[in-house]
């Protein structure tokens, strides 16, 4: 069987990215049917189902496999035409990577808007909570994430970044309406508390190490990292803040700390295994940062 097609290869990225093949059409600059039918030529080499088209389209496990490739060769390619100083003949390079909401309010903007100012990178960041971001590397979507996994994903490096840092916090007016004689369990069972989303646990196991269940307990949901932290601050519930975000609020007295033990979050930086000098000073950049920031 021949190779596999760049061109064909990068036509199933393009339909990844625009989550359809009209999308990828006009991405591509070419008509919704030259897409059809090269992804119809290289499905029929392959003897695989590489999409599965729907709102938005989706790929398969083979599809994962081509869509990585294809990420990868763009890479590979921007870099040479960089090292024979044709940088500007490549044009801009786009770098898909996955970070948690809460390093992206807190830390993580900061590298990536240095390295912006150095090379022509477009940052297309996939937001997710950080036990679900190295599935994004799996399936070849990203090229490295901010995770809480430790092991490896195949095909990737990992190197630690350090510890997110959550206190449980309060304003001071809410503090006074529901904890009058204190953070007691008698209270903590009465007093609403704010979730990021139904996948997140950090206040349940606050909660659990005070010797409680969250079950029962009232609590909003607010799923986005600056909107939880200001619903916090607002006095809707209490709630988790983390790192930079904890630490003003108590310096300016905005929120008060509930007590009890803070919650340390492990984070890493898994990228691909991938000789890529673009790639490398991303993560150069992203791990100094985070050894500032974080604990």
């Amino acid at each position: 069987m021949a190779g596999i097609s760049p061109e064909l290869a990068s036509t199933v990225a393009a339909i990844i990215d625009g989550g359809s093949l009209d999308a990828a059409a006009r991405s591509l600059r070419i008509t919704p049917s030259a897409v059809s039918q090269r992804l119809k030529t290289l499905e029929q080499q392959l003897g695989q189902v590489l999409i599965v088209r729907g709102r938005p389209a989706k790929a398969t496990a083979a599809g994962e496999s081509v869509v990585r490739m294809a990420r990868q060769i763009a890479l590979l390619e921007h870099d040479a035409l960089a090292a024979l100083g044709l940088d500007d003949a490549g044009g801009r390079v786009s770098i898909p990577l996955a970070v948690n909401a809460d390093s992206m309010a807190t830390w993580f903007l900061a590298p990536l808007a240095r390295l912006a100012e150095n090379h022509d990178i477009d940052f297309d960041l996939h937001r997710d909570d950080q036990t679900f971001t190295a599935r994004l590397l799996e399936s070849g979507e990203v090229m490295a994430a901010v995770t809480s996994e430790e092991s490896p994903v195949a095909g990737c490096t990992v190197a630690p970044l350090g510890v997110l840092r959550y206190e449980a916090m309060a304003t001071p007016a809410f503090m006074k309406r529901w904890f009058p004689d204190g953070v007691t369990e008698d209270a903590l069972r009465r007093a609403p508390f704010v979730d990021f989303d139904r996948r997140d646990t950090l206040q349940h196991t606050w909660l659990r190490s005070r010797g409680l269940e969250e079950q029962g307990i009232p609590r909003h949901y607010v799923p986005a990292s600056y909107d939880y932290a200001q619903a916090v601050l607002l006095g809707l519930g209490w709630g988790m803040l983390p790192g930079s975000q904890a630490t003003d609020a108590a310096a300016s007295g905005a929120a008060l700390p509930l007590g009890g033990d803070p919650i340390h979050v492990p984070l890493y930086w898994q990228q691909w295994n991938l000789r890529s000098s673009l790639l490398d000073a991303i993560s150069t950049e992203v791990i100094e940062e985070a050894a500032r920031v974080l604990d």
